[in-house]
């Protein structure tokens, strides 16, 4: 297992990673998460032995890397520019691995057959890998990270050069092959639909921390933050002010916010006068059991202020911020109805 221990890192005299710590289980793969720039990359090649963090443990299976050099951490890496030896063949590139640790000829081929079965290249032996396309240059890529059998296998944006059409064929045979081999893996991205289709667990990456760990489900139902909730655009993230609850002890309370007052049932307990951030989420659009939410739906009226056609469907910017989106567009300065559920992420 891998474990992460309060990592930090500077880039530029700026704080980059900020006290991160997470694990990995066998047969795991876990999505980081985050905007471009938040440092994810640079976690990768610290796990990696490339960088160094200034504090902080990396340990597989309770033993520290630091003393670990990368060649001997046994860890598989592939990039979004594939990495694959332009001179040499699909056979020499998937072997390359293994012909540095002098295994015989005979297993050799026998893994590499058995690596080209498993990425759909079976007979592309001889090929140049100047000659395939994109996603199949990227499924060489994936076989040679697999060939040497890692303890652990990490994709950095391995799928950022592909369009959409090749990048989920790709996506859901990755998924299929990491299930298959349960070779724990870390796959970095800033592609949410990317995260939340071959993670077993997401990890939101941000301001240099991670600010949100769960399973997909779990993150999407309970993003337990605003931040989280903007990085996922789950909604329409507003302000409000607790004015009172309905009850001591807590559990409901009135809160005022810019387009309306709501009466939140909740878990957390707050006081008069606490400003906190609410979720809304345009109906139908149903809480699981156990989120704070309001009672039911709530009907608000807000002003349009302006109208984007967004291919099948109208955006809609109302009175205070919010957005939404319509079948049918309506009129600039016209007052509507909305039904929205809301959420507190206090």
């Amino acid at each position: 297992m891998l474990e992460i221990r309060n990592l930090f890192k500077t880039y530029e005299n700026k704080p980059l990673l900020r006290g991160i710590s997470f694990s990995v289980s066998k047969g795991e793969t876990i999505c980081l998460l985050g905007a471009s720039g938040s440092g994810k990359s640079t976690l990768l090649r610290m796990i990696a032995g490339l960088e160094f963090p200034e504090s902080g443990h990396i340990l597989f299976n309770k033993i520290d890397l630091a003393q670990t050099p990368p060649h001997v951490r046994d860890f598989g890496l592939v990039f979004q520019d594939y990495g694959l030896f332009p001179h040499l063949n699909i056979f020499d590139n998937v072997a390359f691995g293994l012909k540095m640790r002098n295994l015989p000829a005979e297993k050799i081929n026998a893994r590499i057959a058995e690596m080209l079965d498993l990425v759909n290249l079976q007979g592309f032996e001889k090929r140049k890998v100047t000659d395939l396309s994109g996603g199949e240059q990227q499924r060489v890529a994936l076989a040679r990270a697999l060939a040497p059998q890692p303890r652990l296998l990490m994709f950095d944006e391995p799928l950022g050069a592909l369009d959409k059409s090749l990048k989920d064929d790709l996506l859901n045979q990755i998924r299929i092959i990491l299930h298959k081999t349960k070779i724990p893996a870390i796959y970095v991205t800033h592609d949410q639909n990317e995260a939340f289709t071959i993670a077993d667990r997401i990890l939101l990456l941000h301001d240099g921390e991670i600010i949100r760990d769960g399973t997909p489900d779990e993150v999407w139902t309970n993003p337990n933050s605003a931040s989280a909730a903007r990085m996922l655009g789950m909604g329409n993230v507003i302000e409000g002010v607790v004015t009172s609850s309905s009850a001591q002890g807590g559990e409901s309370y009135f809160i005022k916010t810019d387009v309306g007052i709501f009466t939140l049932n909740c878990k957390h307990n707050h006081s008069k006068g606490e400003k906190i951030s609410l979720l809304l989420k345009q109906s139908p659009s149903p809480f699981r059991r156990g989120t704070c939410k309001a009672r039911g739906e709530v009907e608000i009226k807000l002003k349009v202020e302006d109208v984007l056609f967004k291919q099948d469907q109208f955006q809609v910017k109302l009175r205070g911020g919010l957005v939404i989106h319509m079948k049918d567009a309506p009129q600039i300065g016209q007052i509507i109805r909305l039904k929205v559920q809301v959420q507190c992420l206090a």
